[in-house]
């Protein structure tokens, strides 16, 4: 009977919970990190994510359970492995997903909506749509702006164009990432366990790669300078993090290209000593300047006023 559980907990995949932590951005970046609604609406709002990302999971587990068997990591899979009945999973699925969805209701409707964008894509991308060239790890990097939107719907502030579009760039290079990690360990198998793998193709996936991690980094670099940023949060310190937003890029780079590492972001984050101590780092130094509202003298003329761009 444990073990029985165990695997039906297996299956949820608790450990990829990580990736929404994304979710909690909005909630550092607004400078409300020291309310306490702000902060319950943000928590509960990862939580139905966590369990809707979760129903996902099992779906598309049962979905890929023949493909599956064939992968020499993933066929350990509990629904691949035959530990968990593919009924059982689909049941499951749907009952995680109502679940989700009914939490994310009772924060507010904007928060519900943007769940059920999530939960209706990923149905499609599990239906089908991850066997598409490119389009699967617009799907993967679409779901993480969702996250970060379901964040900042759920503590009702407003996001910096160019905190979403760091988000997509951020995981649009992870996606690439792992899809170079496929292609590599897999090797001439990597079609029959995903047909669009024979698209992509490793002198493709390094110039993709390297695209996506420069447009990461530039795109962080204008958020902390952008004078509505600056002025909302009463900070123009952030920009004391971009050297490890570097070093967190160019590790992970090393990581993937020295290491073989990449299959799972999530692994890496959890494993890596480096990874961890530069994630908590920038979020270390990000909160202080953002509580702390530091301000750095850069320039002749004094920051906005708080509110001097509110309408912008």
């Amino acid at each position: 009977m444990i073990q029985q559980i165990g695997a039906h907990v297996q299956a949820l995949r608790p450990h990829q919970w990580v990736k929404n932590a994304f979710v909690l951005a909005p909630l550092v970046f607004s400078g409300l990190l020291t309310h306490p609604a702000a902060i319950t609406a943000a928590l509960w709002a990862a939580l139905a994510f966590s369990v809707s990302a979760s129903a996902i999971y099992l779906l598309n587990d049962t979905m890929d359970y023949a493909r599956d068997q064939a992968h020499p990591k993933k066929r350990l899979r509990p629904i691949a492995s035959g530990r968990v009945r593919r009924p059982t999973a689909l049941l499951l699925s749907a009952l995680c997903a109502a679940g989700a969805l009914a939490l994310a209701a009772t924060l507010n409707a904007a928060t519900a909506w943007a769940l059920s964008c999530y939960v209706l894509m990923n149905v499609l991308y599990s239906l089908g749509l991850k066997h598409l060239f490119l389009i699967d790890v617009f799907f993967i990097a679409i779901g993480f702006i969702l996250r970060v939107s379901v964040g900042a719907f759920a503590i009702g502030v407003r996001l910096s164009p160019w905190l979403l579009l760091c988000t997509l760039f951020i995981a649009l290079f992870l996606g690439l990432c792992k899809r170079r990690h496929e292609r590599a360990s897999l090797g001439e198998e990597a079609a029959a366990h995903r047909s669009n793998l024979a698209h992509y193709t490793l002198p493709l996936l390094d110039q993709l790669i390297l695209v996506t991690a420069a447009a990461t980094i530039m795109c962080y670099a204008l958020y902390t300078i952008d004078p509505w940023v600056c002025a909302r949060l009463e900070t123009n310190g952030l920009l004391l993090t971009i050297p490890l937003v570097l070093l967190g890029v160019f590790r992970y780079i090393a990581l993937v290209y020295q290491s073989g590492e990449g299959g799972s972001p999530t692994s890496v984050v959890l494993r890596d000593r480096g990874t961890q101590v530069i994630v908590a780092l920038y979020l270390l130094l990000s909160v202080g300047l953002i509580q702390g509202k530091v301000r750095l003298e850069l320039t002749p003329a004094p920051l906005p006023a708080a509110g001097a761009l509110e309408g912008r």
